[in-house]
């Protein structure tokens, strides 16, 4: 959002008032009333504005008031002019609400398909001024973009340390470790040593999911037999219920499959590091208070 710049010898709004006055009247002593103003202070008022635009705005006679052409062509623009700044008093006051406002929001696949657009009918309701499109990239792709106004803000649970970037927290994300129970049954799981004859299925290098379960556990040592690198997290669960291997995944994302048994908890006694998913928009943006509207939105609607 680039500042327009101004000029500086813009006519003060006391000096169009008196301006539009004089026009529906055309009888500066009656408009002068209107204003609370003396004649002579009225008279000076136009005086002022006909040499700031360098025209005459009023031809005047002993009898008679018209406006010239060029009191004429500004006639409506001060009128527009006018109702602005009243406008911008209400704005000010908060009597208007939000101005309509259209934001980008970049989401993961998954979470953006699961959880985001199942609720764009409800922010729809709950924020009638918001006019919200949708990207979708992986966290990092997401912070960029934000971070380069390609997009205005994002749902994530990215780390990050970008004073560049601000952050509303939305929802806690917890992680659980799991494999597919014949998995587990063949090549039991219970001790970190035991991760020799397991393959991770991980999403990326920079963004290891694996983080959040061996943070809990400092101390242990986990050596896999190989880690596979998947990209993303449906493509995580889809290989661990198949049984290709184990796997740290959000717990909103496979609460379903461990209620089916389709995956369990590796070492449950351990509980896993959590994350926030956080609203990440620009820190220098000016539509911050939009950003906390949208934040609270959808922080009432539950993870799914």
């Amino acid at each position: 959002m680039g500042a327009r710049s101004y000029p500086g010898d813009l006519p003060d709004l006391e000096s169009l008032r008196c301006f539009l006055a004089a026009a529906h009247l055309l009888n500066f002593r009656k408009a002068a009333r209107t204003v609370a103003l003396t004649p002579a202070a009225f008279g000076s008022r136009i005086k002022q504005l006909e040499e700031r635009f360098g025209r005459s705005l009023f031809a005047r006679t002993t009898r008679t008031v018209t406006l010239t052409q060029a009191g004429l062509a500004l006639l409506p623009h001060v009128t527009a002019c006018l109702d602005a700044a009243v406008d911008c008093q209400r704005a000010a006051r908060g009597e208007t609400g939000f101005a309509p406002t259209e934001l980008v929001l970049g989401t993961r696949q998954e979470l953006g398909l699961s959880w985001v657009v199942p609720q764009i009918d409800v922010l729809e309701k709950v924020l009638p001024w918001l006019s919200l499109h949708l990207y979708f990239g992986a966290g990092p792709d997401l912070l960029l973009r934000v971070r380069t106004a390609e997009i205005d803000c994002a749902i994530t649970s990215t780390r990050m340390s970008d004073p560049r970037l601000d952050a509303l927290p939305i929802h806690r994300e917890d992680y659980v470790f799991v494999g597919a129970p014949k998995l587990l049954a063949r090549h039991p799981f219970t001790k970190p040593e035991h991760s020799k004859k397991h393959v991770l299925l991980d999403a990326s290098q920079d963004m290891p999911l694996f983080r959040y379960f061996v943070d809990a556990v400092p101390d242990a040592t986990f050596e896999f037999a190989r880690i596979v690198r998947l990209g993303s997290i449906e493509a995580i669960k889809q290989r661990a219920v198949a049984g290709a291997g184990v796997a740290v995944l959000p717990l909103y994302h496979v609460r379903r499959e461990l209620a089916q048994a389709r995956l369990r908890r590796i070492l449950p006694r351990i509980e896993a590091s959590h994350d926030y998913f956080r609203l990440v928009f620009r820190a220098a943006d000016p539509r911050r208070t939009a950003f906390e509207a949208l934040g609270e939105a959808m922080r009432r609607v539950a993870l799914r």
